[in-house]
């Protein structure tokens, strides 16, 4: 069986209820990065060969930036569906509704979401006639993730035995080759005498890119990561949102770039208990994707060589229904 392929069989694994624990998510300062490099890349890898999630604050997007953001998310939204569906979403840029579906359930996320690749935007954005001033601030805002994302991935890359830069220079955005992602959710608002049993707002996964950075808003949480040492009895961990944090989690292609010492652990968006905000549910992910034609070799050689192309084509073939 190939490697893909117990990837499957381990996320169809993973539709469980479970039970729930209150294990710690770490909350790391990046203030004084240049000053505090060694001690910050120290915390990062003990958090993330923990459970491959943590949470950064300080980390220089400012807040006001991140809610305009958040703003034109909800104005793009709101847009009539046919106004959308002009943005059909193609390989991995565009709108789409209902169509991811999980292995873990079989069954697709509730949820709609907005994908912006750089190397793939031709006709997806709309006009400033149907969305004023929405390109140019979400094409901000990717250059702001992106340049965090960078500064995340070169701490990673000094632990690595990598030089500095070696994961910006993965992941050009001036390159035709770009793969990395933002992408705006929007979890749908659920009646609050739904039944929601056996329902997801996303089932279990995990990510296929090096690093995620999830942007939440207070009071509207769900997010739970399972890591590898209890994926068998499913053990699940609430990741608490919070305005001024940036969740963050190891994804599937820097487990194999680190020759899996650092975990691309599964995780869900629960549905909300009774008690529970079931409102609309927003979130912005900035999902860090190497270049095309890069290859992945870790350090220490234990899987074959392939190019990130490749690789994640792999991934989002198994993931969306066809």
């Amino acid at each position: 069986m190939t490697n893909d392929m117990k990837e499957l069989e381990r996320e169809r694994r993973m539709g469980a209820l479970g039970t729930e624990s209150d294990r710690e998510v770490r909350r790391i300062s990046l203030a004084d990065l240049d000053s505090r490099r060694s001690d910050i890349a120290d915390e990062l890898w003990s958090a993330a060969v923990d459970i491959g999630f943590f949470q950064v604050i300080d980390h220089g997007i400012d807040l006001a930036d991140v809610r305009h953001a958040f703003a034109m998310a909800e104005a793009f939204f709101a847009l009539p569906e046919s106004v959308k569906a002009l943005r059909p979403k193609r390989y991995n840029s565009g709108w789409e509704s209902l169509t991811q579906v999980r292995p873990s359930v079989g069954t697709p996320d509730q949820k709609e979401s907005y994908q912006v690749t750089l190397s793939n935007m031709d006709g997806l954005w709309p006009t400033d006639a149907e969305l004023a001033g929405f390109e140019k601030t979400i094409l901000d805002f990717e250059r702001r993730c992106w340049t965090l994302a960078m500064e995340l991935l070169s701490l990673f890359a000094d632990k690595l035995g990598f030089d500095r830069d070696f994961f910006t220079r993965a992941h050009d955005p001036a390159s035709p080759s770009y793969q990395s992602t933002l992408r705006l959710l929007h979890y749908y608002a659920l009646p609050a005498d739904a039944d929601l049993t056996g329902v997801w707002r996303a089932g279990a996964h995990t990510d296929f890119d090096c690093l995620t950075l999830l942007f939440q808003r207070s009071g509207q949480g769900g997010l739970q990561v399972c890591p590898g040492k209890e994926m068998d009895d499913q053990v699940w961990t609430s990741v608490e949102p919070s305005d001024d944090a940036i969740t963050c989690n190891i994804g599937d292609m820097l487990m194999r770039w680190s020759d899996d010492v650092l975990p691309s652990n599964f995780h869900r968006v629960r549905s909300p208990g009774p008690d529970d905000h079931r409102g609309s549910r927003y979130s912005i992910a900035f999902f860090a994707q190497a270049n095309r034609e890069v290859p992945i070799e870790g350090p220490h050689g234990k899987y074959p060589v392939i190019t990130a192309e490749d690789y994640l084509q792999q991934r989002i073939s198994a993931n969306f229904a066809t």
